[in-house]
């Protein structure tokens, strides 16, 4: 059956007032699980599916696959209004959205946010549909020294997410992979770094850690004496009704339309990388925007493109993670996991040939994160004029009241008093190391990929592997030589039109990256790593013919 024959049949069978309504609901639960510092979105989906065992698979899948497209944009709300992410994928989207919120501009902020979100997702939409099961076979390809080194590229980020403060970033980077390493190890199950204390060998739960660093941290900072406290989160022009304007919101998300799409295709390439997730997503779009930015300088400041980078990312992630649960049975994250489990209790399943043998629930899944999209820019426009309401508060009494939630919603994990001290612990450590100068995103950076790294690495050594695989393994080389350049690559902006190798710095990516993209299977790869390698020769020769640039002079007197 061709494509619209097969939409027909999934839109018979997801067209229903009761569907339709059980997707409202979820959307709408999804948003509130987001917005919640502490409730995960994956807590979300788990709360749901028993209600979805009595339902038929389309309907199940439907309301799941609305829930997790709410809790991904949820996070947003809480990330912008407070600075505190709702959930690990939206941690990027606080480093500017925040920023924008305290100089009284919540309202654009926010609308951006619900824009990118929802480009995002419709990107991802019809990549999931067009080229689902050719995309997917691109995780097959993935062993662990692939995933290493996809790891290793993103700690790369930490240089040019450092700011100013190479060092300080670097060393915070190396901090955060240090946290991860305490506590049992993961392949022998022997404790590092307890001292001794039993709790700690069960190391630090990533969500305390991070709200602890973020949020605490933040907190502390922004009511350190009475003059700070007594302002509000918006400004004192946050007393005034805050408008979110979408219509100017959209225009503003449009008119930097590369950007979405780069994020929403990089969003669908990591959800396709089994248990890589929105969490490195959101980071790598946030880094990705700032390299390509002329105004690399204003971000962290309260940068459009650090909101609208971030948001399209994470959304379009779940695209990603479907594809690879569909069409290889594997899933991208905890909540696609989830969601096989569900299908696999309805007796359907996940295989390469799940969309030509189960077309009907295939394009139901389809449609229905098209349709999800819809509900959350709907549902959004609504509950953000009650989370607005925030910046009318005055700091003071915001800490109290968000210091209580982050307490209650991080107890609520595991009902133990040691995920409450690891969140007061890192708190303050994450205060101490703000009035030092050291950036908190790179450590962050580090706890969340650090688990990540050992785990691939153990992987790698468990299977026999020497280190000569990351140099015979096409992705393994592809991701460690684009490390070497992502580290350089803040040093080229900075001198960018003022030294002379800074021309030089993008053809030769070019022809560097070409050797591990020729190495790749198929017959289109090759060909783009010839097209790769003579554009970059080509652009390498006219730039050595041109004169030199008298900036790269000494000045003279």
């Amino acid at each position: 059956m061709d494509l619209f024959t097969n939409i027909g049949l999934a839109s018979a069978e997801l067209f229903s007032f009761t569907t339709m309504a059980l997707m409202m609901l979820g959307t709408l639960v999804g948003l509130l699980a987001g917005a919640i510092p502490g409730f995960t979105i994956a807590m979300a989906v788990v709360l749901v599916l028993p209600f979805t065992f009595a339902m038929s698979p389309v309907q199940g899948l439907a309301t799941m696959i609305a829930v997790y497209v709410g809790g991904l944009s949820g996070g947003l709300m809480s990330g912008i209004l407070t600075g505190i992410p709702g959930t690990p994928s939206s941690v990027a989207t606080t480093f500017d959205g925040y920023p924008m919120a305290k100089a009284g501009k919540a309202g654009l902020a926010l609308g951006i946010g619900v824009w990118s979100s929802f480009f995002g997702g419709i990107i991802a939409s019809i990549v999931l549909i067009l080229i689902a099961p050719q995309l997917a076979l691109i995780g097959l390809e993935f062993q662990p020294v692939d995933f290493f080194a996809l790891v290793i590229f993103a700690l790369t980020v930490t240089a040019s997410l450092a700011g100013n403060e190479m060092l300080k970033g670097l060393m915070g980077a190396l901090f955060g992979l240090l946290i991860a390493t305490i506590g049992s190890d993961v392949v022998f199950g022997l404790p590092r770094f307890t001292f001794g204390i039993d709790e700690v060998s069960k190391g630090f739960a990533f969500l305390p850690v991070l709200v602890g660093l973020f949020a605490f941290s933040r907190l502390l900072n922004d009511v350190r004496d009475p003059s700070s406290a007594s302002k509000r989160l918006g400004g004192e022009q946050s007393a005034n009704v805050v408008q979110i304007d979408y219509i100017a919101s959209a225009k503003v998300v449009l008119s930097h339309w590369t950007n979405v799409v780069r994020s929403s295709l990089l969003g669908v390439f990591v959800g396709v990388l089994p248990a890589a997730g929105s969490t490195i997503s959101n980071i790598l779009a946030y880094d990705q925007a700032k390299k390509a930015s002329k105004e690399p300088e204003t971000f962290g400041k309260g940068a459009i493109d650090g909101i609208i980078a971030p948001e399209a990312a994470n959304n379009a992630t779940a695209g990603g993670a479907l594809i690879v649960m569909m069409a290889l049975g594997l899933p991208g994250d905890i909540m696609t996991a989830i969601m096989l489990g569900a299908l696999l209790i309805h007796d359907v399943i996940p295989s390469p040939s799940f969309i030509s043998d189960e077309p009907t629930i295939a394009y139901s899944i389809f449609l229905a994160f098209f349709i999800a999209n819809f509900m959350m820019l709907f549902l959004q426009s609504i509950t953000l004029r009650g989370f607005v309401m925030v910046t009318k508060v005055k700091m003071y009494m915001l800490t109290a009241v968000i210091l209580f939630y982050c307490a209650v919603g991080i107890f609520a994990l595991n009902n133990i008093g040691y995920d409450m001290w690891t969140l007061f612990i890192f708190g303050v450590l994450g205060f101490v190391m703000r009035a030092l100068g050291f950036p908190i995103v790179p450590i962050v950076l580090g706890v969340v990929l650090g688990q990540i790294a050992e785990t691939r690495l153990s992987q790698v050594f468990a299977r026999g592997d020497g280190l000569d695989v990351f140099l015979t393994r096409p992705w393994a080389l592809f991701f460690i030589l684009l490390s070497g350049f992502s580290i350089m690559f803040p040093s080229f902006q900075k001198h960018l039109g003022k030294k002379r190798w800074t021309r030089f710095f993008l053809p030769i990516l070019l022809i560097v990256l070409s050797l591990p993209v020729f190495m790749m299977p198929g017959y289109i790869r090759p060909v783009i790593a010839g097209l790769m390698l003579i554009t970059g020769i080509v652009q390498l020769i006219l730039r050595l013919r041109e004169p030199a640039l008298k900036l790269d002079q000494a000045p003279t007197t």
